[in-house]
C-alpha cells in the first residue's frame, strides 16, 4: 500500500475514532444524480478513511453504516446498499489481510438478506486473527435498542441467579453492549454539518470528543481527518474534573 499520510501528525493520536457518515444523498442531489450513486462515492471515502487510519495507526475504527430507521426507505435504495456492502466487503478482503485489519459488526445483523450475512461472516471468519486495526461497521444499529438488548440479557442473567443487582456496574453494563472489550470512542467525527448523534453509541460516546464537519461524506478524505486529528490533540478531556486535576490524574484509557 502506498501511504499519502503527511509526515506532521500530531503527537496524541485517539485509539478509537467513530465517524457518522452523512451526506451522500446531498451529495449526489447537488449534482442531479441519483441517491445510489451518491452511495458509491460515499464507498471511495470508506475505502480512503479506512486505509488512512491504518497508516496512521488507530487502534480502532467505527463506521455507522446503516441504521435501524434505515429500514424505512425506499427499497430500491435499500437493495442498492446491501449489494454495495456486499462488493466492498469482497473487494476490500485482499487489501484486509495485507494490512492485518479485522472486520467486525455491530448490529442486529439478522435482519439483512441471507446472502449479505454470509459474505459479513466469511470476511469477519477470514480476517478474525489480523491484529493491525479492527473496523468496525455498524449495521443495522441503533443506540437504544442495543441498550434495551443488553438491559434484557442483565435482567436473564439475574432472574437465572447468575448475577446480582448490586453487582450491576457500569463495567459490568458495557460488558453485555456490542462493543464489549473495546475501549469507548475518544473521538466522534459527523461528516455533513448535522448536530446530532442519531442514535450513534449512546453509552459509550458519554465523554467522546465530537467534531462536525459540513463536509459531506463523499467528499471527506484523509486530508480533512488529519486535520481533525490536530483539533482533537489539542482538546482537554477533563472527565468531569478540572482541568488541574486531570494533570495529576494517571492516564485515561
Amino acid at each position: 500500500m502506498n501511504s499519502d499520510v503527511p509526515s506532521s501528525l500530531p503527537d496524541s493520536l485517539p485509539r478509537h475514532i467513530a465517524i457518522i457518515m452523512d451526506g451522500n444523498g446531498r451529495w449526489a442531489k447537488k449534482r442531479s444524480l441519483n441517491r445510489i450513486r451518491g452511495h458509491r462515492e460515499g464507498a471511495e471515502s470508506v475505502r480512503d478513511i479506512v486505509r488512512a487510519c491504518r497508516e496512521i495507526g488507530i487502534e480502532f475504527l467505527t463506521l455507522y453504516a446503516f441504521s435501524t430507521e434505515n429500514w424505512q426507505r425506499p427499497r430500491r435504495e435499500i437493495l442498492a446498499l446491501m449489494s454495495l456492502l456486499k462488493g466492498f466487503l469482497r473487494s476490500e478482503l485482499p487489501e484486509m489481510m495485507e494490512n492485518g485489519i479485522r472486520l467486525n459488526a455491530i448490529g442486529q445483523i439478522e435482519r439483512f438478506p441471507g446472502d449479505v450475512v454470509k459474505v459479513l461472516q466469511e470476511v469477519m471468519d477470514m480476517t478474525r486473527e489480523n491484529q493491525g486495526m479492527i473496523l468496525n461497521l455498524a449495521l443495522s444499529y441503533g443506540g437504544q435498542d442495543e441498550i434495551v438488548a443488553a438491559a434484557r440479557k442483565i435482567a436473564t442473567e439475574v432472574r437465572a441467579g447468575r448475577l446480582q443487582p448490586e453487582e450491576i456496574t457500569k463495567a459490568v453494563f458495557s460488558n453485555y453492549l456490542y462493543t464489549q472489550g473495546m475501549p469507548e470512542p475518544d473521538l466522534l467525527i459527523r461528516t455533513s454539518g448535522e448536530m446530532r448523534v442519531s442514535n450513534f453509541l449512546l453509552w459509550q460516546i458519554a465523554y467522546t470528543e465530537i467534531h462536525v464537519t459540513n463536509t459531506l461524506w463523499p467528499d471527506f478524505r484523509r486530508e480533512e481527518l488529519i486535520r481533525i486529528l490536530h483539533d482533537y490533540e489539542k482538546r482537554e478531556r477533563r472527565f468531569g474534573m478540572t482541568g488541574a486535576q486531570i494533570k495529576k490524574a494517571p492516564h485515561r484509557q
